[in-house]
């Protein structure tokens, strides 16, 4: 008496046809919703769904700051410190997306975090800030960002920051001293805040100081006033020999900026909003669903929108990621950063229309976005 042995290819052959019959019976089961919106509910952050992260802790670091720790899909692909990552979330129903610097170094339980200081008017800031609670899901893109060291580092570095500019260099400094043999360049932290306790990781960073890990130096607008770019020579004699970052408010960033330009140096910075220009002519702004917003030339058609409370899509507000890329069907707007005109003519630009960024150009005149 013989057996048949079914060949590898016919057992592959059998199981592949038993998992398409338990999936249709399992969407039958759940129609009118597809299997993957069930699995979103019960294992959102697997392999192969849309990158998302849950909340696993909020941690206060002042009065107006907190640390969001984020335990994100397992499509996460990492990240190098400095970089910053878009996130999306859900106030009031509504979907907003936003950017922020990542603040950690290696962490062995797979997290991410980052570090947000409420502004005024900052609607997604105040709520991570204050309402957000661990459990919650967010949506994220994977990191981006040039803010970053070069490998080997620098012997000597120099970090200029103020305000929540430090978060983008808080991941670098955790980074450099969490390897098993910790960096033990020269490093130079000139970091400028409104009073003491609001140094966001003010611990943290003068307990690197107290180790000889840095040389920190902290000045409190309350007691020393703005920092004063002329006085940087003083602050740190040896200026010229040190590798530079910077990553504060626009105007200490212009003012860095023009200082290293007058004496021939490199200096790297992260800004969280565009330089622009001064402002041109505005005009209205129509959508495809009939609706209108007056804007005028110094405002992105972005912030105008939002303002007239026309949902938008939108992400690190300063030209870098193209989350708010919409086409433009006919009109002109002025890119705020150095002026040049973007025109839409129909019959003339293609039936796509003319792709624009809402973050940082303005309306030059009537425009039509196809949103």
């Amino acid at each position: 008496m013989s057996i048949a042995v079914p060949s590898g290819r016919a057992r592959s052959s059998r199981g592949f046809n038993l998992r398409q019959g338990l999936r249709r019976v399992v969407e039958a089961a759940v129609t009118p919703l597809e299997i993957d919106d069930v699995l979103d509910v019960f294992h959102p952050l697997r392999r192969g769904a849309e990158l998302r992260g849950r909340i696993v802790e909020v941690r206060p670091e002042t009065t107006e700051a907190a640390t969001i720790v984020i335990k994100p899909g397992r499509d996460w692909a990492g990240h190098q410190p400095g970089q910053y990552v878009r996130m999306g979330v859900d106030v009031d129903g509504v979907r907003l997306w936003r950017t922020y610097s990542l603040t950690h170094g290696p962490r062995p339980d797979g997290c991410i975090s980052i570090t947000v200081k409420a502004i005024p008017d900052g609607v997604v800031s105040h709520y991570l800030v204050h309402r957000s609670r661990p459990g919650q899901m967010i949506q994220l893109a994977q990191a981006q960002g040039e803010f970053v060291l070069p490998q080997p580092v620098p012997a000597k570095l120099l970090l200029v920051t103020a305000g929540s500019g430090i978060t983008p260099v808080i991941g670098m400094l955790r980074n450099l001293f969490s390897r098993s043999e910790p960096f033990r360049g020269d490093i130079v932290l000139l970091h400028s805040a409104m009073t003491r306790d609001a140094v966001i990781f003010g611990p943290e960073l003068r307990g690197y100081a107290a180790r000889g890990l840095i040389r920190l130096v902290e000045l409190h607008t309350d007691r020393h006033g703005l920092l004063d770019v002329a006085d940087l020579d003083e602050l740190v004699p040896d200026l010229a020999e040190r590798t530079a970052y910077a990553c504060g408010p626009a105007g200490l960033l212009d003012a860095l900026e023009e200082h290293y330009a007058s004496r021939e140096l490199l200096l790297n910075t992260e800004r969280f909003r565009p330089v622009t220009v001064e402002p041109g002519e505005g005009g209205t702004v129509s959508f495809a669903d009939g609706r209108t917003v007056d804007a005028d030339g110094a405002t992105p058609i972005l912030d105008a929108a939002e303002g007239a409370g026309v949902l938008m899509p939108s992400g690190c507000r300063m030209g870098i990621c193209m989350g708010c890329v919409l086409p433009m069907k006919e009109g002109a707007v002025r890119d705020l950063r150095n002026g040049a005109i973007t025109v839409a003519v129909p019959g003339e630009t293609g039936p796509g229309g003319v792709p624009i960024q809402t973050c940082i150009n303005a309306a030059a005149g009537p425009c039509h976005l196809d949103h």
